[in-house]
């Protein structure tokens, strides 16, 4: 009984060797996928940067800048937390990345208040003088940065 156990162990060894014939994980059409891809993702992004920005935007039933008309006020009645008031004409454009927009004040591009708003939308009213209270925030490039909570046409 021995000898057969041993002819047996002889015959299959303990350990199995893997032939390694599969080849290399890339692939020709692995490697042609990946630029497909890569392709793609630039030529997309390519066409969506060429796009631009909307420079006026008209929300559906919402109002454009000449329809405004002079004493129309929006935003929140909140003067406890909208207590920081300003005046001018108000433009697009922030200034490195803070604010949406501005307000143009006499005195130079050193009196702009900067614009950001959740409550109200500030395209409404470009190239109109306005009065706006808001709450002011802490800036790194802006001289005056302020959320706008409420809105008035003069």
């Amino acid at each position: 009984m021995e000898e057969e156990q041993k002819s047996e162990s002889e015959k299959q060894p303990l350990m199995n060797t893997f032939d390694n014939k599969e080849g290399s994980f890339l692939t020709a059409k692995l490697l042609v996928a990946l630029l497909l891809i890569a392709i793609l993702g630039v030529g997309s992004g390519y066409l969506l940067s060429k796009k631009g920005s909307i420079s006026e935007v008209n929300l559906k039933g919402g109002k454009t800048s000449s329809s405004v008309s002079k004493g129309t006020t929006v935003g929140s009645s909140d003067t406890k937390t909208f207590r920081d008031t300003a005046e001018g004409v108000l433009k697009i454009g922030g200034i490195d990345g803070e604010g949406q927009f501005h307000l143009q004040r006499p005195g130079g591009e050193s009196q702009n208040v900067y614009l950001t708003s959740s409550i109200v939308d500030l395209s409404q009213y470009i190239g109109k003088k306005v009065k706006v209270w808001g709450e002011t925030h802490k800036a790194q490039r802006a001289g005056w940065l302020m959320d706008v909570g409420r809105l008035e046409v003069l």
